[in-house]
C-alpha cells in the first residue's frame, strides 16, 4: 500500500489524524518513533533550517521536494508536504504535483496565496482569484490522478486573514476547490473557536484543523467532535529545537567543558540504546556483512 493509499484510509475513519510538524528527518524520525501515525513537513521551518529565511516565498520547488523526499525516506508513515501556493499558475502546479508525487509524499497542501506568498500567520497576504485559484486546484487535481491518484490534495485558502478577508469566503472557496478535484479543506486563519466550530458545520468535505501561531486552540478531542479529521502542529519540531540550543549551546559557550558533560549525560534520558542505533548503523553494519567482501 502506498503512502497515500494509507493516508486516504486513515482519514476515512473515525478518528482524527494528529500530524507534529517536522522540518528534517531527525526531527520526522523522532516523531514516529514516540508513535505518531503521520507527519507533517513545514514549510516555515524548512524554510528556515534549510535556508535561514523566513517562510516568505523564497524555498525553491526543487528545496522543498528534497526536503520532502529525505523525510519520506527516512520514516515509514504518510508524510504531508507543504507546497507552497504550488509554484506558480496552474501550470506550474501541475509540475509540482508530478515532483512532489515522485518524492512519495502521501500528501501535499496547496494556497491560493499570491506569489510571493507569507506564512499565514505573518500580515499582509493577499489571494488570487476564486476562477484562477479553482484552476490552479484543477490542475494539481490532473497531475495527481496521473501521476500518483492516491496522494491526497489539501486546498488551502488564505482568504481569512487577507485584506477585507471574510470567513464565509474562506469556507466558500474551499468547498469549490474540492469540487474542482482537492480531497481536504483547510482553511487558514480563523479567529477565535466559534470561526473554528463555522468552518467545521459548512464545509462539506474533509477538513483539517492547522494549531499554530495565531489559531484558535481546542483539544484535540474537541476538534476531532467538531468533525475535523486531520490536526497538524506545524511549529512543533522547531520551536522546541531553537529553545534546547540556546540554552545548550549557551551552557557550552559559559561553562566549557561542564557544558558539554552536561549535554552527553542528558542524552542517556532518552529512550534509545544509543546515538548509534538511533542513526541507524547498524542497519549500515548488517549490509556490509552481508555484501561487502571479507577483508
Amino acid at each position: 500500500m502506498s503512502y497515500g493509499a494509507a493516508f486516504r484510509s486513515r482519514i476515512e475513519s473515525d478518528e482524527i489524524l494528529v500530524a507534529p510538524g517536522v522540518h528534517d528527518p531527525l526531527s520526522a524520525r523522532i516523531a514516529e518513533q514516540v508513535g505518531f501515525e503521520s507527519v507533517a513537513m513545514t514549510g516555515n521551518g524548512t524554510s528556515v533550517s534549510r535556508i535561514g529565511r523566513p517562510d516568505v516565498g523564497v524555498m525553491t520547488l526543487t528545496e522543498m521536494v528534497e526536503n520532502a523526499t529525505y523525510i519520506q525516506e527516512t520514516v515509514d508513515v504518510p508524510v504531508i508536504s507543504d507546497a507552497d501556493n504550488g509554484f506558480g499558475n496552474a501550470v506550474n502546479v501541475k509540475r509540482t504535483v508530478r515532483e512532489f508525487a515522485s518524492a512519495g509524499v502521501a500528501a501535499i497542501h496547496i494556497e491560493d496565496q499570491t506569489f510571493p506568498k507569507r506564512c499565514g500567520f505573518v500580515e499582509g497576504k493577499r489571494v488570487i482569484s476564486l476562477e484562477e485559484a479553482v484552476g490552479k486546484v484543477r490542475a494539481a487535481a490532473a497531475a495527481r490522478d496521473e501521476h500518483a491518484p492516491e496522494m491526497v490534495i489539501i486546498a488551502r485558502t488564505d482568504a481569512r486573514g487577507a485584506a477585507d478577508g471574510s470567513l464565509e469566503e474562506a469556507i466558500d472557496r474551499v468547498n469549490a476547490y474540492c469540487e474542482a478535484g482537492a480531497d481536504v479543506a483547510f482553511v487558514q486563519g480563523a479567529e477565535d473557536v466559534a470561526e473554528l466550530e463555522h468552518v467545521a458545520e459548512s464545509v462539506d468535505f474533509p477538513t483539517l484543523y492547522n494549531c499554530s501561531g495565531g489559531s484558535p486552540i481546542v483539544p484535540i478531542e474537541r476538534a476531532e467532535t467538531l468533525g475535523y479529521d486531520i490536526v497538524m502542529f506545524p511549529r512543533m519540531s522547531t520551536l522546541p529545537t531553537i529553545e534546547i540550543l540556546f540554552e545548550r549551546y549557551g551552557r557550552l559557550h559559559e561553562t566549557g567543558m561542564d557544558g558539554w558533560r552536561e549535554t552527553k549525560a542528558s542524552f542517556e534520558t532518552v529512550p534509545v540504546e544509543s546515538y548509534d542505533e538511533f542513526a541507524g548503523v547498524p542497519a549500515v553494519l548488517e549490509w556490509e556483512d552481508e555484501y561487502l567482501p571479507d577483508l
